[in-house]
C-alpha cells in the first residue's frame, strides 16, 4: 500500500489539505470551506473530498487555530489561579503600560482569569530559593474545596520565586489533585521557570485557560482519525516551529496559540533554502490577514516577546511572525481625514468580497484585483465564481465616487494602499531588526500572496520573489516539514566572570535529562534525538537578554561572552566588550527527528511557453495585453516576461510589466523584479 503523509492548515476562509506520496514526493491538494464553529468538521470534509485512506497515512500533522481563537474570542471555560498571599493581582497590574500610551480611552483587556477566581494561600520562598514559610496546607485544602464547588475546568498555580524552588507549588498541585483528580493543573515552575513574575504568571494563566479547550479538540480529532483507520499519533504544530503529540499538549496547551501562523514561516524557510536563498522573507497573504516572517542564514528568528492580547505575554519560544489585517477580503474605506484606508476590517469568509455574490457591497482587495483583470472569474478550481459587475459596483461606490476617481484608478489605489501596508510590515521585521531587504528573497504564498508579492518586493527593492508550486496550501506543506520539538529551560543567574564551566555544564545536563525523558515518552528513539543548547546573557544592569548558542560541552566562559558581544552588535549595532556580562538562563531545544519525504526535482529545459489566452490587465494606470498561463502547463525551465498572469487552483500569480519569471527544477516560479 502506498504510504502518504497528510498535513492540514485551518485558515479563516479555507481549510487546506496537503497530501504527499512518500515514495515519489508528489503532492496533491484539497481546499474546503472552514467551519469556525468546529474546525474538525472542515478537516474531515477535506479528507473525504480528497479521498484519503487514513489507514495508509504514516503521518498526520495539523496546524490549528483553536487555542488562538479561544484566547481572541475569550470563549474559555472557567479557570482559577492560586497565588502566594498578597500577589493575586500580579497579572492585573502587569507592567503598568499600554499598547498606545497616548490613547486615554483604550484600556488593556482584563486578565483571562477574573479576580474572584484568583485565590491565595500563605507560603513564601525567597529569591535564593530558601523556604521562608511552608505552604499552609489547611488553607490550601480550603482553597481546593472552594474551587471544586465553583466547578472550575482548570487551575494555574503561581507562587513567588518558585522558579528557584518549586516545592510549595508542587505540594499545592498535589492537594488540588486530591480534591479534583480530573482537573488539569498548570504550575508556573514547570510552565515557565524564570524570573519576572508577571511573564511567568501570565504564561501559566494562558496555559491553564486554553488547556480544556485544546485537549478536548485534540482528543476528539485523534479519536475521529483513529475511527477512520489512522494508527499513528496526531502531531500538532506549535509556535516554536516543531510538532508535539497529544500527550505533550495536555501539559503545554498554550504552545498551540499561534500554531497556524508558524507553519507558513517553516515552509518559507524550507523553500528559500531549496532555491538557494538562505536569507528569505515569508509573505503569507490569505483572505483576512498577512503573516510576515524572516529567515536569516537558513534559520528563522525566534522570539519570546509575543502575545495574543497585549499585556498578557506567552513566553514560550516562538518563530517571530508579524500579522497585519491585510488580505483578499480587507475592506477599503475613507477615514475621518479623507484618506483612503485598507483593512484591518475584513469581509471574512461570509459574506466575503462583493464579487462572491453573498451580499457584501464594500470593495475589497479581491474586488479591486477583479476590476484590474488580475483575477479571473473563478477561485478554488471553480468552487467559487466571481461576478465582475458586482466588483465594479463595489469599487465605484466605495472609492471611485467618494474620491472622484476613474474606475481602474480607484481599483489600483486600493491595491497600492494594501501593498504599502504590507511593505511596512516587512520593514518592521527586516530593516528595524538590522536586515537589508535587498539581501533577501521574498517567498510569496497564501491565497493572495502571489497576487501582490511582486509589487511589495518592488517597493522594498527585493530582487527575487519565489512562488512555490502550491502557494495556497504552502502553510499546510510547512506542517509536513517539521520535527517533534520541545524547549526546556532553567534559570542560571551568575556573573560570567564568576561562573565555573563545570557548574554551567551540570545545569545543562539536568535539563537535557528532562528533555530526553520527554522525547522518550513520545516514542522517539535515542538515535533520533537532537539536543541544541543555548544560553541567555546580558550586560550587567540590563534586564533584557540575548540568546547565544552554547557548545555540547562547556569548556570556556570567554568563548560564550565573545559570542554574546557579536550577537549584541548584530542586534543593536553596538557592543560593549569591556563591560561585565551576566548569565541569565540556560535552555535546550530537544528535537525528535521525523523522517521527511523529499520534494520531487525535475530536469529544467529552457523554453518559452505559449500563453493559453490573453486578456486586458491594468498596471500603473494603463491597460496591457497580458499573457495568461495555466500553471500546470508550465514545465521546469520555462521563462517569460510580464505582463503575465499565471492561474492555478489555489492562487493567481501576477508578473508585472518588465519583470522576468522562470520555473526552477522544483517547479517554483522565480520572479526577478529588476527584469
Amino acid at each position: 500500500m502506498t504510504k502518504t503523509r497528510v498535513a492540514v492548515d485551518v485558515g479563516g476562509t479555507f481549510t487546506d489539505i496537503c497530501i504527499m506520496d512518500e515514495e515519489t514526493g508528489a503532492i496533491r491538494i484539497e481546499k474546503t470551506a472552514s467551519t469556525p464553529d468546529d474546525p474538525m468538521r472542515a478537516i474531515m470534509n477535506g479528507i473525504g473530498q480528497a479521498d484519503v485512506d487514513l489507514s495508509g497515512v504514516s503521518m498526520f500533522s495539523h496546524g490549528t487555530t483553536v487555542a488562538t481563537n479561544a484566547l481572541i474570542t475569550r470563549n474559555l471555560p472557567r479557570a482559577a489561579m492560586v497565588c502566594t498571599e498578597g500577589f493575586r493581582d500580579v497579572v492585573e497590574i502587569r507592567r503598568a503600560n499600554k499598547e498606545d500610551l497616548w490613547d486615554t480611552y483604550k484600556d488593556v483587556a482584563k486578565p483571562y482569569i477574573p479576580r474572584r477566581d484568583r485565590l491565595t494561600v500563605r507560603e513564601r520562598v525567597d529569591a535564593e530559593g530558601r523556604v521562608l514559610e511552608e505552604l499552609d496546607e489547611a488553607g490550601a485544602r480550603r482553597v481546593a474545596q472552594v474551587l471544586k464547588k465553583r466547578g472550575v475546568a482548570s487551575i494555574a498555580v503561581c507562587f513567588m520565586n518558585s522558579y528557584v524552588n518549586a516545592d510549595n507549588e508542587k505540594r499545592m498541585r498535589d492537594i488540588l489533585k486530591e480534591e479534583m483528580p480530573d482537573i488539569p493543573v498548570s504550575i508556573s515552575a514547570e510552565i515557565m521557570p524564570e524570573i519576572f513574575e508577571h511573564e511567568r504568571f501570565s504564561t501559566t494563566m494562558a496555559n491553564a485557560v486554553v488547556s480544556p479547550v485544546v485537549v478536548d479538540y485534540v482528543s476528539r480529532l485523534s479519536d475521529k482519525l483513529a475511527d477512520g483507520g489512522y494508527a499513528r499519533e496526531l502531531l500538532l504544530l506549535h509556535t516554536g516551529g516543531g510538532v508535539m503529540t497529544p500527550h505533550a499538549v495536555r501539559d503545554f496547551a498554550a504552545r498551540l496559540a499561534g500554531s497556524g501562523i508558524a507553519a507558513g514561516a517553516i515552509a518559507s524557510r524550507f523553500i528559500g533554502n531549496l532555491c538557494g536563498f538562505p536569507n528569505s522573507i515569508g509573505f503569507d497573504m490569505g483572505g483576512t490577514s498577512t503573516d510576515v516572517s524572516v529567515c536569516y542564514q537558513g534559520e528563522p528568528r525566534i522570539t519570546k516577546d509575543w502575545y495574543i492580547e497585549y499585556g498578557y505575554p506567552i513566553r514560550f519560544p516562538s518563530i517571530e511572525v508579524l500579522t497585519i489585517g491585510a488580505g483578499g477580503g480587507s475592506l477599503a474605506w475613507k477615514d475621518e481625514g479623507g484618506s483612503l484606508r485598507n483593512g484591518p476590517q475584513s469581509a471574512g469568509a461570509d459574506p466575503g468580497p462583493a464579487c462572491y455574490k453573498n451580499g457584501n457591497e464594500v470593495a475589497t482587495n479581491t474586488d479591486a484585483n477583479v476590476v484590474l483583470g488580475r483575477l479571473g472569474t473563478s477561485l478554488a478550481g471553480g468552487q467559487i465564481t466571481l461576478d465582475p459587475e458586482l466588483a465594479e459596483a463595489a469599487v465605484r461606490r466605495t472609492v471611485a465616487e467618494p474620491f472622484d476617481m476613474e474606475l481602474h484608478e480607484a481599483a489600483e489605489a486600493i491595491t497600492r494602499v494594501a501593498n504599502a501596508n504590507m511593505a511596512n510590515a516587512v520593514r518592521l521585521l527586516s530593516i528595524s531588526r538590522g536586515y537589508d531587504p535587498r539581501d533577501f528573497a521574498l517567498c510569496a504564498f497564501g491565497g493572495a500572496g502571489a497576487l501582490h508579492g511582486a509589487h511589495v518586493a518592488r517597493e522594498l527593492s527585493i530582487p527575487t520573489v519565489i512562488v512555490p508550486p502550491n502557494p495556497g496550501v504552502t502553510s499546510a506543506l510547512g506542517c509536513l516539514l517539521v520535527d517533534i520539538q520541545h524547549d526546556f529551560s532553567d534559570s542560571f543567574m551568575s556573573a560570567a566572570s564568576a561562573t565555573d564551566p563545570a557548574a554551567l555544564e551540570a545545569a545543562f545536563a539536568r535539563i537535557e535529562d528532562d528533555a530526553r525523558s520527554q522525547l522518550d515518552r513520545e516514542g522517539v528513539a535515542p538515535e533520533d534525538m537532537l539536543l541544541q543548547r543555548s544560553i541567555e546573557m546580558m550586560y550587567q544592569g540590563q534586564w533584557r537578554s540575548l540568546a547565544v548558542d552554547a557548545p555540547s560541552k562547556i569548556t570556556s566562559i570567554e568563548e560564550l561572552t565573545d559570542a554574546f558581544h557579536e550577537a549584541h552588535e548584530r542586534e543593536y549595532n553596538f557592543a560593549r566588550r569591556d563591560a561585565p556580562v551576566s548569565l541569565f538562563r540556560v535552555a535546550v531545544k530537544a528535537t525528535g527527528i521525523v523522517p521527511k519525504a523529499e520534494l520531487p526535482r525535475v530536469e529544467a529545459t529552457p523554453n518559452e511557453p505559449e500563453p493559453g489566452q490573453r486578456r486586458q490587465v491594468w498596471f500603473d494606470g494603463e491597460a496591457h495585453d497580458a499573457a495568461i498561463f495555466e500553471r500546470d502547463q508550465l514545465t521546469a525551465g520555462a521563462h517569460f516576461t510580464g505582463p503575465a498572469i499565471v492561474e492555478q487552483v489555489d492562487s493567481t500569480i501576477v508578473v508585472p510589466p518588465g519583470m522576468r519569471a522562470e520555473v526552477d527544477s522544483y517547479m517554483n516560479i522565480l520572479i526577478h523584479t529588476k527584469g
